[in-house]
């Protein structure tokens, strides 16, 4: 019976090694896909952290435009404060020009070539008003603000918004906004040029009218001095003269005497 029984044990042994074979390479092909899979988790991982770096990158850059469109509003209004100042300055150099012009009005008919500068001036004056379009700048300055900030908010729900555009056309966009940025600054800046040379002028045209007027003073000061000088002669005329008929009627008194 043990030799009967052999042949089953030989099988039973092989059967089992064969299944231990069979596991352990199951577990070797088990060992290299979890590496497979232990490989592509950590290349996700590194995506994903990747894909983080640059979200972050377009919220610090979202952030700086943010800042750019604040700061662009604020110069917005230092520059319509300026604008307010510079027009009451105006209002107030027509109205003393008025003045002056009313003050002065029949001595300068007398002067022709003086007339003629201040009406120069003037013409100078109201076409350099006439080119200054700082109003419809700032309008224009503040709808360009509004549409920076509508696409700011675009921006930021396609960021929030998982099937939004991709983070490329974002910085694409980001980049032309802050050169339309840049031109905006750029051209208040030129507008402040143009402010600072236009009050260059009104100076120049408040002492023009200050060196006329203190040429008129001194003109009335001599009037005055030849005024006085021959109401002064006059009583000394008149004085005279009646000395001389005292005079003349003291002869006639000797000559009738006389006679």
């Amino acid at each position: 019976m043990a030799k009967q029984n052999s042949p089953s044990l030989v099988e039973v042994v092989k059967q089992v090694a064969e299944q231990q074979y069979s596991q352990a390479s199951e577990i070797e092909k088990s060992k290299i896909v979890l590496s497979q899979l232990q490989a592509e988790l950590q290349e996700l991982e590194k995506q994903m952290e990747s894909t983080i770096l640059e979200t972050k990158a377009t919220e610090r850059q979202i952030y700086q435009q943010d800042d750019d469109i604040e700061t662009t509003k604020c110069h917005c209004e230092s520059l319509e404060s300026q604008v307010k100042s510079l027009y009451a300055e105006k209002i107030k150099l027509k109205l003393d020009t008025e003045a002056a012009q009313e003050e002065f009005e029949m001595m300068l008919a007398r002067n022709g070539a003086y007339h003629e500068k201040i009406m120069a001036h003037k013409e100078r004056y109201w076409e350099a008003e006439s080119k200054m379009p700082v109003m419809l700048e700032l309008a224009k300055k503040r709808d360009m603000v509004k549409e920076l900030k509508t696409k700011k908010e675009e921006l930021m729900n396609d960021l929030q918004n998982p099937e939004g555009k991709v983070i490329k056309q974002v910085q694409e966009e980001i980049t032309h906004l802050i050169e339309e940025v840049t031109i905006v600054k750029e051209s208040i800046n030129e507008k402040k040029k143009l402010l600072e040379e236009e009050k260059k002028v009104h100076a120049k045209l408040r002492k023009e009218i200050e060196v006329q007027n203190k040429r008129c003073d001194a003109i009335l000061k001599r009037l005055h001095c030849q005024l006085n000088k021959l109401q002064s002669n006059r009583r000394q005329w008149h004085w005279n003269i009646q000395q001389m008929e005292k005079k003349a009627a003291e002869l006639r008194k000797c000559l009738g005497v006389t006679e």
